[in-house]
């Protein structure tokens, strides 16, 4: 990964080209884990979900719920804000072919781990795809089998917090409709239930 991101910085030198840290509101009551940055999306801006497919589906429904207020404009100066919500990632460099390996994602666990704990009102969690479902429980200490990944099935994790799964809203899986927005949406509603 680190060879790949050396690569990155050499061909497009005014990119973001490193780790990308979370964005959102401190005080967040719900945090959304993603599986790593973009190449062409928080690779390049330095804020997650920022200028790649994925980003327009998300960035309009935390809008529509509210969770957010100015306009989501695909880039990190956009003037953007989150409300009760902050977005992380299971893996925090881009990694090859948007693939990261088991090593990739096991040594940047502990950073999800200390991202989750400094959110101090934190009820909910969505993570989005199954790599950032394993991360997650992992990160707030469960055990995998006890916890089955579907679009939008429910954990009650051992810290009382809730897990809520969702297909990843990356481009593929729109185009294919694995995942719709009404689908997508119906996620939300249910993290609402329990804020």
């Amino acid at each position: 990964m680190a060879e790949f991101r050396a690569e990155s910085i050499t061909r497009n030198p005014g990119w973001w080209n490193a780790p990308v840290p979370g964005f959102g509101d401190p005080d967040a009551w719900l945090a959304i884990t993603g599986l790593a940055p973009g190449m062409q999306g928080a690779n390049r801006t330095g804020r997650p979900f920022t200028g790649d497919w994925a980003g327009i589906l998300l960035f309009d429904t935390l809008a529509k719920f509210g969770f957010s207020s100015g306009t989501y404009d695909a880039r990190s100066d956009d003037g953007l804000q989150l409300h009760g919500t902050f977005i992380t990632n299971a893996v925090r460099c881009v990694p090859p072919q948007n693939k990261p390996l088991p090593t990739e994602i096991h040594t940047c666990r502990p950073f999800l781990v200390e991202r989750l704990k400094t959110l101090p009102n934190l009820k909910v969690v969505i993570a989005l795809g199954q790599i950032a479902h394993q991360s997650t429980i992992k990160a707030l200490g469960g055990k995998l089998p006890k916890y089955p990944f579907g679009h939008n099935n429910l954990h009650r994790m051992p810290s009382g917090l809730i897990l809520i799964d969702s297909y990843h809203c990356s481009r593929y899986n729109t185009n294919t409709g694995r995942l719709t927005a009404a689908m997508f949406e119906a996620v939300f509603e249910s993290a609402l239930e329990h804020q």
